[in-house]
């Protein structure tokens, strides 16, 4: 038998238990580590020393989110020898190669599947690929409560802040949404993606940004021209160089990336001998990140376990993500190169950090501008 202690009794720490205890996996819940105003049951504790002293628990499922303390539990966990298993993206993106340099001096393990793609198994996706293939480019929708937020805009014809009401009333969007629509989420997300994939401690000064000033008729605007939007988190790597960034991207209405309904999530690696390969699920909710997490412990069970090495020495080249861009602004660039539509001004050869620049220089100008990257050099 298995013992575990779960960090925090939220949305997803409550799946964990909920799979634990409902099915007969040779896994025991031994401690909860919650508040002490929701303390109320015999495994439940606000202690978190108690989890540290307890010799029989090999197994920290951390699922609280944020920085501190989760970043010090993590710490604490794996420097006392128990292995983590953890959901929380946030801290490990800033962390990870932290996290790996604790793992590795106790001989515990840091799991981190549940951090990308909810239930779909991307991590494992990834870290097997790797093992054979230099993965050379990944991209994914990995973000549910956007593409929701897109999908709703253009199925129901909503507007931005109506469709955002909506998801915020089903639960997939937080009060204070920013971590989802300004791209943050799917920032920390390719962060860890990146590290795992192209073995490299990947920079945390990614350009990000996303929807908030998305209008349904940019979107009208973009489905003329047989395109949709998603917001994606993207990476490319080669001849000792690498490349990420997040953004919106235009991308054909046919694709499959486009076809991506709901708060679902797509996520697709490229390997030399594997080609491509693409992951499809549930990005995210109790059970289904519950569950990655319930597969982490049982590999750990198993015996296996990750063994990261972030020694490839990369150097980070925007270059790589080259492309075009569409720029819906009162502000029009000098160097504009016509436009895709009347008010969308077409700025071409632009890597991702000078993109990120121009957009902000517009939205100094006119708030409500919107910045798109185009496919076709993509």
């Amino acid at each position: 038998m298995t013992s575990i202690a779960i960090l925090g009794h939220g949305v997803v720490g409550r799946g964990v238990e909920q799979i634990v205890d409902t099915r007969d996996l040779d896994v025991e819940v031994r401690r909860i580590l919650d508040l002490p105003q929701f303390c109320d049951g015999p495994r439940m504790t606000s202690n978190y020393q108690d989890i540290l002293d307890d010799p029989q628990i090999e197994v920290v499922v951390e699922c609280m989110g944020g920085l501190e303390p989760a970043r010090t539990y993590i710490l604490a966990a794996l420097e006392a020898g128990k292995s983590v298993v953890t959901s929380n993206k946030a801290v490990v993106a800033a962390f990870f190669d932290e996290f790996v340099a604790a793992a590795n001096a106790s001989g515990a393990a840091l799991m981190v599947e549940a951090t990308c793609g909810g239930g779909i198994p991307w991590i494992a996706g990834v870290e097997k690929a790797a093992r054979i293939d230099a993965i050379d480019r990944f991209q994914g929708i990995l973000n549910g409560t956007t593409n929701y937020i897109i999908d709703q805009m253009v199925k129901g014809g909503l507007e931005f802040d109506v469709a955002l009401a909506q998801a915020q009333q089903l639960g997939y969007a937080e009060r204070d949404p920013s971590a989802d629509i300004d791209g943050i989420d799917i920032a920390n997300k390719t962060i860890i993606t990146a590290s795992i994939a192209f073995g490299c401690a990947c920079t945390r000064e990614l350009p990000v940004w996303g929807i908030r000033t998305l209008t349904k008729a940019d979107l009208d605007v973009l489905a003329g021209k047989g395109l949709s939007v998603k917001v994606l988190g993207r990476g490319v790597s080669r001849d000792g160089r690498y490349a990420v960034a997040v953004s919106p991207v235009a991308i054909p209405a046919r694709s499959l990336e486009a076809c991506v309904p709901d708060n679902y999530n797509l996520a697709t690696l490229h390997g030399e001998t594997i080609g491509e390969l693409k992951f499809y699920g549930q990005g995210a909710g109790s059970l289904p990140t519950g569950n990655a997490m319930v597969q982490d412990v049982l590999d750990l069970k198993a015996g296996r376990h990750p063994s990261y090495d972030f020694s490839a020495g990369l150097e980070y080249d925007p270059a790589l993500l080259v492309c075009d861009y569409a720029l819906r602004s009162a502000y029009v660039p000098a160097d504009a190169d016509g436009e895709l539509a009347p008010g969308y001004a077409i700025l071409r050869g632009l890597d991702p950090v000078a993109a990120r620049a121009v957009l902000d220089e517009a939205l100094a100008a006119d708030p409500s501008s919107f910045m798109v990257a185009l496919p076709e050099v993509c």
